[in-house]
């Protein structure tokens, strides 16, 4: 346990950072969480390379626990709108979290004997993608709203063009868009600590 412990105490304070910084816009489509949140990736990956994928699988399983009490803190705190989270916030956020980090220690690990790069994109790249579309789609379209009838959705769904320049789609889609195309930025930038991180400490570690 003491072994992956770094990774479970660096995935809670990525978690706990999104948390607070989803609450602050970062120009008119993102919030800084947007740019928090995507390290979660890197934290899996590097427990799945240093220690396995069952190893990672528990870094997971930490950062999603770490999440659910954060959003049961949101749940009792009260902004200009109502509570900061709301069940359906909620629920997209844990389902988006647990399926996408375990859909990425499962790639990693089918890709682990690749060229040292391969693993660590895919993995993210789908992962990633899987994370956007299920918290978007749970949290704000509006062909779920049974989920939560009360939760006032309207301003997600308003018309408006695609990042201010597209067609005509409702807010919440403009608004995963963009978040999906930062994850895809830091896919890529987080290639370099990872590898660094893999030549300074890999040959501490097993790794198969």
């Amino acid at each position: 346990m003491r072994r992956y412990l770094p990774g479970i105490i660096a995935m809670a304070a990525i978690v706990v950072a999104s948390n607070i910084l989803v609450q602050f816009l970062f120009g008119q489509w993102l919030t800084w969480g947007a740019f928090t949140y995507p390290l979660a990736f890197l934290v899996t990956d590097l427990t799945n390379r240093f220690h396995g994928a069952a190893a990672a699988r528990r870094v997971v399983f930490a950062g999603f626990l770490t999440g659910v009490a954060c959003s049961l803190i949101g749940t009792q705190i009260t902004g200009m709108s109502g509570p900061l989270v709301t069940l359906r916030v909620a629920l997209a956020s844990g389902t988006a979290f647990l399926t996408a980090q375990m859909l990425d220690v499962a790639i990693f690990a089918a890709l682990r004997r690749r060229s040292w790069w391969q693993a660590p994109l895919v993995s993210t790249l789908f992962g990633s993608m899987v994370d956007t579309v299920l918290f978007f789609t749970i949290a704000f379209s509006a062909r779920l709203a049974m989920i939560d009838p009360g939760a006032d959705i309207a301003w997600a769904n308003e018309v408006l063009p695609l990042l201010g320049v597209g067609p005509g789609v409702p807010l919440w889609v403009s608004l995963a868009l963009a978040d999906w195309m930062v994850k895809l930025a830091l896919a890529l930038l987080a290639l370099v600590p990872f590898r660094m991180i893999i030549a300074r400490f890999g040959r501490h570690f097993r790794t198969a």
